[in-house]
C-alpha cells in the first residue's frame, strides 16, 4: 500500500482577500440556517477580525470545493464516509477547515461557534505552522487565535461567534491591562488562558496542551480531536484533498 504523498500549502496567490467556499455535506441539521451563518461569519470577518488581524476574506456558498478558493466544509464527524478524504488542503493546496457537526452537537456546542473558531484561526495561521516565543524562554506557543478563549462567545446578527485574541496577546512585552488582548476584553495580559480555553505549546520537541482549568482539560480529553488543527499541527504535514474519494462518497 502506497503512503500518502506529502504536499505543501500554496497560500501566496497574489489576492488581497481569499474566497472561502462554504458548503454542507452533513446529514444532520446544523442548528442554524447555512445562509444566515455564512452572512454572520462574513460580518464577523469584516467588522471584527479583518480590522485587527488584517486578514479579510469573502465567504461564498457553494456545493463543493471551488478552484482557487479556500474552503470550509460541514461534515457529520470524522467517521462519515469520505470525511477524512478532505484532508488538510484543497486540491489546489489551499487551506480548508472542517466543521464536524455531530461531534460539535454531541459536545453540547454550537456549530456557529465551531465554524467561526475555525474561520478566524484559518485566516490568522492558514498553514497551521506559526509559533512564537512567550513567557517561558524554553517554550514556543502556537499562534492559535481562538483556543485561549475557546468557550467565550458573542452574537453577530443574532448568531453566536467565537471570541478571538488580538495580536497583542502574543506580545509578551505588554503590561497587564495596557491594551486590548481579545475581542471581548476578557483577557488582561499576554498568554493568559481563560478557564474555558487552552494553548498548544512545544517544549523539548514535544507538543502538548496547557489548560485554563481542570474542568476544561477533562472536557478536552473526552473530545474526538481527529481532523482538528491541533492534530494537524502535531503531524507536521498537510495533505491535499483526494477528489476521487470525495466524489465517490459525496457525488
Amino acid at each position: 500500500m502506497k503512503s500518502a504523498r506529502k504536499a505543501f500549502g500554496a497560500f501566496n496567490q497574489g489576492g488581497i482577500a481569499p474566497a472561502i467556499a462554504c458548503f454542507n455535506q452533513a446529514t444532520v441539521p446544523l442548528g442554524v440556517d447555512l445562509d444566515a451563518l455564512i452572512a454572520a461569519m462574513q460580518q464577523y470577518v469584516d467588522r471584527f477580525v479583518a480590522p485587527v488581524w488584517g486578514a479579510p476574506a469573502k465567504l461564498i456558498k457553494t456545493s463543493g470545493l471551488r478552484k482557487g478558493a479556500w474552503a470550509m466544509v460541514f461534515l457529520d464527524d470524522a467517521d462519515q464516509e469520505g470525511a477524512l478524504a478532505y484532508h488538510d488542503l484543497t486540491p489546489d493546496g489551499l487551506p480548508i477547515s472542517k466543521v464536524f457537526v455531530k461531534t460539535t452537537l454531541a459536545d453540547k456546542q454550537l456549530v456557529s461557534v465551531s465554524a467561526s473558531h475555525e474561520l478566524v484561526e484559518m485566516l490568522v495561521d492558514p498553514a497551521i505552522n506559526m509559533m512564537t516565543t512567550g513567557p517561558d524562554p524554553k517554550t514556543v506557543y502556537a499562534y492559535e487565535s481562538a483556543d485561549p478563549v475557546e468557550e467565550s462567545t458573542f452574537p453577530v446578527d443574532g448568531i453566536q461567534m467565537s471570541d478571538f485574541v488580538y495580536p497583542a496577546y502574543f506580545e509578551i512585552f505588554h503590561k497587564p491591562k495596557s491594551v486590548q488582548f481579545d475581542h471581548m476584553n476578557l483577557i488582561s495580559k499576554p498568554f493568559q488562558i481563560l478557564k474555558g480555553g487552552y494553548q498548544i505549546i512545544m517544549k523539548n520537541g514535544k507538543q502538548r496542551e496547557v489548560f485554563g482549568s481542570k474542568a476544561k482539560e477533562k472536557r478536552f480529553r473526552k473530545e474526538d480531536r481527529r481532523g482538528h488543527r491541533s492534530e494537524l499541527r502535531r503531524s507536521g504535514k498537510l495533505l491535499r484533498a483526494e477528489m476521487k474519494l470525495i466524489r465517490k462518497h459525496f457525488g
